[in-house]
């Protein structure tokens, strides 16, 4: 197969779910990464702690990790992976009112976790949004993307 085709078609156009049954099981790591900016009153609660609705990190963070477990519910082609690793970090930036949410997802399997690892970022997002939007309905949610991913029969892969 070449890398230009899409592997969710089959011969005749029909979507399918990709038969992975022949590929070894090897370790793979998917590391993505997206933002959200706020306006200051929602940047200092999250900085506080002082959501209404609590830490919205703490919240976000416990969102993205089990949204990742979800994925194959939520993304209709997906397989069902078995994470065996799921970590999600927050970065600030003062000057931006800026929150970047960057989520790992690992597995041994013989398929990726690139999905697992953009969906915890997405809704961890989602969720950030969902607890200051009594403070800011302005929120932009920005670049949600895969950094790198590695294993599997492509090896590494790098943005």
């Amino acid at each position: 197969m070449k890398q230009s085709e899409l592997t969710h078609f089959d011969a005749r156009g029909q979507a399918h779910m990709v038969d992975v049954g022949a590929k070894a099981h090897t370790k793979r790591i998917a590391v993505a990464r997206g933002s959200i900016c706020v306006n200051q009153l929602a940047y200092d609660k999250v900085l506080s702690g002082s959501g209404k609705k609590g830490d919205v990190l703490a919240v976000a963070r416990i969102a993205a990790i089990q949204a990742s477990k979800q994925t194959s519910q939520l993304i209709p082609l997906c397989h069902l992976v078995a994470l065996t690793h799921v970590s999600v970090e927050f970065a600030t930036d003062d000057a931006e009112r800026r929150i970047t949410l960057t989520a790992q997802a690992e597995t041994v399997g013989q398929t990726g976790v690139e999905m697992e690892a953009l969906t915890a970022v997405s809704v961890g997002l989602l969720t950030i949004y969902d607890m200051l939007k009594a403070v800011d309905r302005a929120m932009v949610i920005e670049t949600i993307e895969l950094l790198r991913k590695e294993g599997g029969q492509s090896g590494v892969w790098q943005r």
